[in-house]
C-alpha cells in the first residue's frame, strides 16, 4: 500500500494518502529511536537502582542511577557497580579506595585511611572508618584487583570485610555517572533530583 502511495504525484495524493504517510513516517522514526536507545542502554549506558544506605551522603536507598560501561579502567575516587559474588547475593555500589598494587593502611583510632604511605582527603565520606571489619591492615591489592569502602564508613561491608574482600576488575559493571531520581521505598513517592546534583563525584 506504501508503495502505491508513494509512486503517486504529490497532487494526486488524497487526506487518506496523507494520513497513511504520516503515520508511516512516525512509525519509522519512533522504530529508529526505540533499537537506538535500546543499543545505548544495553552496550553504553545501564540503570540502576540503589538497595541500602552504604553510600550515603553520596547515594541513598532508593536512588536510581546512569551508568557507564565504557569505563573500564578502575581509578581512585570512582563509584562502581560491583556484580562479584559475595555473601549478600547481590551487586553492590562502592567507591574504588586503591587499585592493583597499592598498599592500603587505616589507622582505626583517627579513622584516616593511608593509600601507599599518603593520607587521603575524604571530603565524601559520612564518618570515620573506625570499622576494621575483621581485615589486617595494613595490606596490598593484588593485581587486576581494587579496594572499595562504602561512604558510610560505620554501616558498609566492604573490602574491610573477608564477606566482599578485594574486587576483581572483571566484575565492575560500570562507573556510576549521574542520579537522576529517587524512589521512596515506603511512601513510594519519587523525588526527581535537580540537574546540579546528578553528577555522582
Amino acid at each position: 500500500m506504501i508503495k502505491d502511495i508513494t509512486e503517486k504525484e504529490k497532487s494526486e495524493l488524497t487526506f487518506k494518502d496523507k494520513v497513511i504517510i504520516n503515520v508511516y513516517d512516525f512509525a519509522s522514526v519512533l522504530a529508529t529511536a526505540l533499537v537506538t536507545i535500546m543499543i545505548l542502554f544495553t552496550l553504553v549506558f545501564r540503570v540502576v537502582g540503589v538497595v541500602g544506605g552504604s553510600m550515603i551522603p553520596t547515594l541513598h536507598d532508593g536512588d536510581w542511577l546512569v551508568v557507564s560501561a565504557f569505563d573500564t579502567k578502575p581509578e581512585y575516587g570512582d563509584v562502581v557497580i560491583i556484580t562479584q559474588p559475595n555473601a549478600f547475593n547481590e551487586p553492590i555500589v562502592k567507591r574504588i579506595i586503591a587499585t592493583e598494587n597499592q598498599t592500603v593502611d587505616i589507622d582505626f583510632s583517627t579513622g584516616d585511611v593511608f593509600v601507599d604511605g599518603e593520607l587521603l582527603n575524604e571530603p565524601y565520606i559520612n564518618n570515620e572508618t573506625i570499622d576494621s571489619d575483621g581485615v589486617n591492615f595494613p595490606l596490598t591489592v593484588p593485581e587486576g584487583h581494587v579496594f572499595v569502602m562504602g561512604d558510610n564508613r560505620q554501616h558498609s561491608s566492604d573490602s574491610r570485610s573477608e564477606l566482599v574482600g578485594f574486587i576483581n576488575e572483571n566484575y565492575i559493571l560500570g562507573e556510576v555517572k549521574y542520579k537522576i531520581f529517587n524512589i521512596d521505598e515506603y511512601s513510594r513517592q519519587t523525588k526527581i533530583y535537580p540537574l546540579s546534583e546528578w553528577k555522582v563525584n
